[in-house]
């Protein structure tokens, strides 16, 4: 426990925080089940990673 906060405010970040869980759940439900149907678009995902770890490795290679 943080000695900076009192009890009634740790009370109240709790009340808050189980609040935000409760209201965002069925939303996040909904999106897990359309995100299973959805088609898989690897290829969209891994070449702005892998450009994104050559340009890492080309800024290194300058820097030295």
């Amino acid at each position: 426990m943080n000695p900076a906060y009192a009890t009634w405010e740790l009370l109240v970040l709790g009340i808050i925080g189980v609040a935000v869980l409760l209201f965002m759940f069925p939303g996040v439900r909904h999106l897990t089940k359309k995100s299973e149907e959805a088609e898989k678009d690897w290829p969209g995902f891994l070449i702005p990673i892998g450009v994104v770890i050559l340009f890492v490795i080309l800024l290194i290679m300058v820097v030295r």
